[in-house]
């Protein structure tokens, strides 16, 4: 019998499309300028439990947009049907590399929603509020698009100002609060502050808030987001 030899002929990548859902939400007087605040939800959340936990914050006068993020996790309980499964923003594997990439691919995904809205709405300013993962894609973001950006909120992350190589003049636009729980594990509070620390000696308008909290995005945060929304002149109704 005759030997053959397997070869490969022919290789390649090729795009798999998964949808992805995203709710816009208005508040105040309708189809008025108003702000548009954009929700970017936290590891192995959803859009919709996310909105949940945000729904006093609809008290403020603006446009809503929560988005979900593209990345499924595996419901090993098999309790859920796939459309409440948690998802993730961008995938990690240690890999700096890999981490902007992925990150990058998000940040343009959301962009595309972002300007979407924008185009479709009387939104006046845009607001970019991330949670843990969301939180560092909401900061990625705002400094790879500084112009889609004029405030900034970012809980239980790291604002990644190595980002800027220096650039502080392209957010000098931005204000930005970081919310951080004291107790926080996963993502410690220190670092966050330095990054805060470092911004505000660039002349750029940032503010950090300890709170006496863990990981969890609370009603603490909630109220902190709401005063310093009304200080940047947003209208919020009283809770």
């Amino acid at each position: 019998m005759k030997n053959t030899d397997n070869e490969i002929i022919q290789s390649g990548k090729a795009s798999f499309k998964i949808e992805v859902p995203y709710k816009l939400i208005e508040s105040g007087t309708k189809q008025a300028p108003k702000p548009l605040i954009v929700y970017l939800h936290g590891f192995n959340q959803t859009e919709k439990s996310f909105r949940k936990d945000c729904r006093n914050l609809l008290k403020v006068h603006a446009y809503h947009l929560f988005i979900q993020a593209p990345y499924p996790i595996y419901d090993r309980s098999r309790e859920k049907p796939v459309s409440e499964w948690g998802r993730s923003w961008y995938l990690y594997d240690g890999s700096q590399d890999q981490f902007l990439r992925s990150m990058d691919h998000a940040s343009r995904f959301i962009g595309q929603i972002i300007t979407k809205t924008i185009d479709a709405t009387a939104a006046t300013r845009t607001a970019i509020l991330g949670y843990s993962m969301g939180g560092y894609l909401a900061g990625y973001h705002a400094i790879k698009w500084p112009e889609h950006v004029q405030d900034l909120i970012i809980c239980s992350a790291r604002y990644k100002s190595e980002l800027l190589e220096g650039e502080y003049e392209k957010i000098n636009h931005q204000s930005i609060l970081a919310l951080h729980g004291n107790a926080d594990k996963k993502v410690e509070s220190s670092p966050q502050r330095n990054e805060i620390e470092g911004l505000k000696q660039h002349g750029i308008d940032a503010t950090f808030v300890a709170l006496a909290d863990t990981h969890k995005f609370s009603q603490a945060f909630i109220e902190k987001i709401l005063d310093w929304l009304n200080d940047k002149g947003y209208t919020c109704d009283p809770i």
